[in-house]
């Protein structure tokens, strides 16, 4: 494991324009992955659901190119890029990112706060349950070029989208900053092709920019509002990777994601929907294949082949939002411990979480064995992206409100409009539940459960822990003056520093000895996603040699207890760390008959707790200096 990198931020000043340029080539290469594929499937299944009402060719394509313009344009562009990247925590972003800085809003009830705190967890199981259909769907979209080119290749999309994905999620524990490098630049050439290739279709049908005009999405309500409502399912997939780009924000900075979108991925995305649609209209039957359908022949393979590659990429996208996510529900105790690297040493936030690595493969490898094709995937993607985008704006009007304190004649118009926007892609979207919605509402139910279960399992956990240890206070007091003190210092990892741990007790039950000084030390969690170095370290002077230390850190950073502790010197406590000795608990936890948790509750809290990483390697402790010692808990 690598030492904890340096913070700096992609969006600093200081950073200079050739940072912020490297910047937005690796935010290509990672971020823009998901939703700058969508161009492979989007136009065509809207059109395909417009297709099957009593729509004329021109309207229909007409009107479904309106409303995947205004998706973008106010979705991604307005809601997203404009209106929720400001609101970063502390640079961070992502459904949790989000929720904790509207829950420091001031003023809020007990019950919005409460409701920020489900909605963050339910916004992190949807955007799960969206992560594992993401990679399965782009990648065989664009293997599926292959079927273009020679129906005889079909045999082959489905091995050869296997190996992609597996090979993917086998290059992860390089970091994302070597895949940027590798994928930027193929990224750029992936833009260059669609805007080049939309533009010369629309050369040849200028037409289709009338498409602009919001008429042409309304008329389709107008005339038959039942298929234009159904449609919206399919719009949906042109602003699925919206989340990615916030979730991502802590691994490129602000400033180069925004910059890439405006300059490079809006600009490209809209020339080739356009092209797309004018192609339809030269060639209506083209409709299953409209991303192919306006490449000359010459360019058919290598578009197959860039395009697999931008699968590829759009896929990392999803993962590296996972990461992010995964490092702050486990600081946030939403998430038994796991083991997180750092894979940089200069850029913040890039890295590795190797179970959440291993867990998306095994889903997705699996998906795509039971959907098969991008067609049938279609129907369950969406549903659990347009969840978090609600909770997002919910989140983000708080914060507009009370933080950027803007009048509520601003708040309740502008983000009412893109709640209602968002409701409907919902609505829409769960008309797709019967054919395959179901997946990742499924997935994202279980890890609701696989939270709350945690969350609730810690609680009744740690206070029977508290009910059963000796109040800290009570043993200073009762210390025996004839215990046997030894030279050195002896660190205690607990839950809280007001109670004498259980590893403390057994140690002098059983060694008869106590260290000549004694540091309690816990770590907390705090709702931001850094905590500054000189508010890392409070120390507390208890006499007797004890000492209670309380290390805090950011949601979004990983606890390095050792290096904290050499902080401590400036407070007064000089920590020796060749001569320290760590002690921990290992609990062994015993199912009570008459546990708060019920008998299945405890049996998924008692595995959950049984697979989280040691804290030896959590916390970073020197593995020659620590000491394990064996305690019962009833749960």
């Amino acid at each position: 494991m690598t030492d904890a990198p340096l913070h700096n931020r992609g969006d600093e000043p200081k950073t200079g324009k050739r940072r912020t340029l490297m910047l937005m080539l690796g935010a290509l290469g990672v971020v823009f992955g998901d939703i700058g594929t969508s161009p492979l499937y989007a136009l065509r299944e809207t059109v395909a659901e417009e297709a099957t009402s009593a729509f004329s060719n021109h309207a229909a394509v007409m009107g479904s190119l309106c409303l995947i313009f205004w998706a973008v344009v106010v979705v991604v562009t307005l809601k997203y890029v404009t209106l929720i990247m400001p609101a970063d925590n502390d640079g961070e972003g992502g459904v949790l990112a989000l929720a904790a800085l509207a829950h420091r809003s001031p003023g809020l009830s007990r019950a919005i706060k409460a409701t920020i705190g489900a909605g963050a967890g339910i916004g992190l199981a949807l955007f799960y349950g969206d992560g594992i259909l993401t990679p399965a769907i782009t990648v065989l979209s664009a293997v599926e070029g292959l079927e273009v080119e020679n129906p005889a290749f079909k045999p082959l999309v489905l091995p050869l989208a296997l190996l992609i994905l597996v090979a993917l999620f086998a290059m992860q524990s390089r970091g994302t900053a070597r895949i940027g490098k590798i994928f930027g630049p193929i990224m750029v050439l992936w833009f260059i092709a669609l805007s080049g290739f939309g533009l010369a279709a629309i050369i040849k049908a200028p037409q289709i920019l009338g498409a602009v005009n919001p008429m042409h999405g309304l008329s389709l309500f107008i005339h038959d509002p039942k298929a234009a409502f159904i449609s919206l399912g399919a719009v949906v997939l042109a602003v699925t990777g919206c989340e990615a780009l916030y979730a991502d924000m802590g691994h490129f900075g602000k400033r180069p994601i925004q910059y890439a979108w405006f300059f490079v991925a809006l600009p490209a995305l809209l020339l080739n929907y356009f092209g797309q649609g004018a192609g339809l209209l030269m060639n209506p039957g083209a409709a299953p294949i409209a991303f192919y359908a306006i490449i000359p022949d010459w360019a058919h393979m290598p578009m197959v082949l860039m395009a697999t590659l931008a699968a590829v990429i759009a896929s990392q996208a999803v993962i590296t939002g996972a990461f992010s996510m995964t490092q702050q529900a486990v600081q946030l105790g939403r998430l038994p411990r796991m083991e997180i690297r750092h894979t940089s040493a200069t850029d913040y936030g890039q890295i590795y979480v190797p179970r959440m690595n291993l867990l998306l493969a095994v889903g997705v490898v699996l998906i795509v064995l039971i959907f098969k094709t991008s067609g049938a995937l279609a129907a369950a993607y969406g549903i659990a992206v347009t969840g978090v985008m609600i909770i997002d704006t919910f989140n983000v009007a708080l914060v507009a409100k009370r933080q950027w304190f803007w009048s509520p004649l601003v708040v309740i118009p502008l983000f009412g409009a893109l709640a209602a926007i968002d409701i409907l892609f919902f609505a829409s979207n769960s008309l797709k539940v019967p054919q395959g919605g179901w997946l990742p509402l499924v997935v994202a139910a279980g890890i609701v459960i696989m939270m709350d279960t945690w969350v609730r399992g810690r609680r009744v956990h740690m206070e029977r822990v508290r009910s059963e240890s000796l109040p800290l206070p009570l043993f200073l007091d009762r210390a025996d003056k004839n215990t046997t003190r030894v030279a050195g210092l002896g660190v205690f990892l607990a839950s809280r520093t007001d109670v004498v741990p259980g590893a403390l007790l057994h140690n002098l039950k059983h060694n008869k000895v106590l260290h000549e000084r004694v540091v309690i030390a816990n770590v907390a969690v705090e709702d931001t996603p850094q905590v500054p170095l000189e508010k890392r370290v409070e120390v507390e002077k208890l006499g007797k040699g004890f000492f209670a230390v309380r290390l805090h850190y950011g949601f979004f950073e990983t606890p390095d207890v050792p290096r904290a502790l050499e902080e401590a010197r400036r407070l007064g406590l000089a920590v020796d760390m060749d001569t320290a000795t760590f002690f921990i608990g290992r609990e062994t936890l015993i199912p009570d008959n008459r546990s708060e948790l019920g008998r299945w509750r405890n049996w998924l809290y008692r595995a959950m707790a049984g697979a989280s990483l040691s804290p030896a390697r959590f916390y970073r402790l020197p593995p020659n200096r620590v000491v394990e010692l064996g305690t019962q808990v009833t749960i």
